[in-house]
Protein backbone atom coordinates (compact mmCIF):
# COMPACT_ATOMS: atom_id res chain seq x y z
CA UNK A 1 0.00 0.00 0.00
CA UNK A 2 1.41 3.77 -0.74
CA UNK A 3 1.34 5.77 2.11
CA UNK A 4 2.69 8.43 0.30
CA UNK A 5 1.56 11.49 1.73
CA UNK A 6 2.22 15.58 1.31
CA UNK A 7 3.26 15.70 4.83
CA UNK A 8 5.72 12.74 4.17
CA UNK A 9 6.92 14.55 0.48
CA UNK A 10 7.07 18.03 2.44
CA UNK A 11 9.56 16.41 5.08
CA UNK A 12 11.71 14.06 2.30
CA UNK A 13 11.73 17.43 0.54
CA UNK A 14 12.90 18.92 3.60
CA UNK A 15 15.55 16.82 4.14
CA UNK A 16 17.03 16.99 0.51
CA UNK A 17 17.46 20.50 0.92
CA UNK A 18 19.62 20.45 3.67
CA UNK A 19 21.86 18.19 1.92
CA UNK A 20 22.19 20.24 -0.93
CA UNK A 21 22.87 23.31 0.58
CA UNK A 22 26.79 24.13 -0.04
CA UNK A 23 26.70 27.13 2.14
CA UNK A 24 27.46 26.05 5.84
CA UNK A 25 24.63 29.01 7.82
CA UNK A 26 21.95 28.67 5.44
CA UNK A 27 22.20 24.79 5.88
CA UNK A 28 22.17 24.91 9.57
CA UNK A 29 18.99 27.46 9.24
CA UNK A 30 17.30 24.61 7.18
CA UNK A 31 18.42 22.02 10.22
CA UNK A 32 17.63 24.41 12.96
CA UNK A 33 13.71 24.62 11.21
CA UNK A 34 13.48 20.90 10.02
CA UNK A 35 15.14 18.87 12.31
CA UNK A 36 14.95 18.58 16.04
CA UNK A 37 17.17 19.87 18.28
CA UNK A 38 18.73 16.35 19.53
CA UNK A 39 18.30 15.19 16.07
CA UNK A 40 20.90 12.13 14.98
CA UNK A 41 21.91 10.84 12.13
CA UNK A 42 24.13 7.49 11.32
CA UNK A 43 24.56 5.45 7.53
CA UNK A 44 27.16 3.05 6.82
CA UNK A 45 29.97 5.63 6.32
CA UNK A 46 29.94 8.69 8.98
CA UNK A 47 27.45 9.57 12.21
CA UNK A 48 26.36 12.75 14.03
CA UNK A 49 24.28 14.22 16.92
CA UNK A 50 22.61 17.71 16.78
CA UNK A 51 22.38 19.83 14.11
CA UNK A 52 25.80 21.30 13.94
CA UNK A 53 27.47 17.83 13.70
CA UNK A 54 24.89 16.73 10.79
CA UNK A 55 25.12 19.93 9.60
CA UNK A 56 29.46 19.23 9.21
CA UNK A 57 28.71 15.82 7.89
CA UNK A 58 26.86 17.41 4.88
CA UNK A 59 29.85 19.92 4.11
CA UNK A 60 32.06 16.70 4.18
CA UNK A 61 29.69 15.15 1.55
CA UNK A 62 29.99 18.69 -0.61
CA UNK A 63 34.14 18.36 -0.18
CA UNK A 64 34.28 14.80 -1.33
CA UNK A 65 31.57 15.44 -4.36
CA UNK A 66 32.35 18.91 -5.29
CA UNK A 67 29.12 20.02 -7.61
CA UNK A 68 27.07 16.72 -7.13
CA UNK A 69 23.15 17.21 -6.20
CA UNK A 70 20.81 14.88 -4.35
CA UNK A 71 17.54 14.10 -5.67
CA UNK A 72 14.61 12.30 -4.19
CA UNK A 73 13.41 9.09 -6.06
CA UNK A 74 10.40 7.84 -5.86
CA UNK A 75 7.38 8.88 -3.20
CA UNK A 76 8.23 8.60 0.19
CA UNK A 77 6.25 5.99 2.50
CA UNK A 78 5.41 7.13 6.13
CA UNK A 79 3.03 5.96 8.83
CA UNK A 80 2.62 7.31 12.10
CA UNK A 81 6.10 9.26 13.03
CA UNK A 82 8.17 6.78 10.51
CA UNK A 83 9.11 8.14 7.06
CA UNK A 84 11.31 6.12 4.24
CA UNK A 85 12.27 7.52 1.27
CA UNK A 86 14.63 7.17 -1.33
CA UNK A 87 17.54 9.49 -3.10
CA UNK A 88 20.00 9.60 -5.56
CA UNK A 89 23.59 11.68 -5.84
CA UNK A 90 25.43 12.33 -8.72
CA UNK A 91 27.32 15.55 -10.66
CA UNK A 92 24.40 17.93 -11.46
CA UNK A 93 22.70 17.46 -14.52
CA UNK A 94 23.94 13.90 -15.11
CA UNK A 95 23.35 10.19 -14.03
CA UNK A 96 23.28 9.94 -10.60
CA UNK A 97 26.01 7.59 -9.31
CA UNK A 98 24.78 7.06 -5.76
CA UNK A 99 21.80 5.48 -4.42
CA UNK A 100 20.03 5.22 -0.80
CA UNK A 101 17.22 4.76 1.14
CA UNK A 102 16.88 6.52 4.83
CA UNK A 103 14.61 5.78 7.33
CA UNK A 104 13.76 8.46 9.84
CA UNK A 105 11.93 9.32 12.63
CA UNK A 106 9.68 11.99 13.54
CA UNK A 107 8.98 14.05 16.25
CA UNK A 108 6.52 16.93 15.54
CA UNK A 109 6.86 16.93 11.78
CA UNK A 110 10.28 17.41 12.37
CA UNK A 111 13.26 14.97 11.78
CA UNK A 112 14.60 13.57 14.93
CA UNK A 113 16.48 10.52 13.78
CA UNK A 114 17.75 9.28 10.63
CA UNK A 115 19.49 6.22 9.75
CA UNK A 116 20.91 5.56 5.90
CA UNK A 117 21.53 2.99 3.85
CA UNK A 118 23.80 2.76 0.54
CA UNK A 119 21.96 0.86 -2.52
CA UNK A 120 24.16 1.73 -4.83
CA UNK A 121 27.85 2.74 -4.65
CA UNK A 122 30.68 2.71 -7.37
CA UNK A 123 33.71 1.40 -6.28
CA UNK A 124 36.15 4.06 -5.27
CA UNK A 125 33.45 6.86 -4.84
Amino acid sequence: MNTATPEAARVAEHYIAVWNEIDAERRLKLLEAHWTEDARYVDPLMQGSGRTQISALVGGVHQRFPGFRFALKGQPDAHGDQLRFSWTLGPDGAEALIEGTDFAQLAGGRLRSVTGFLDKVPVGA
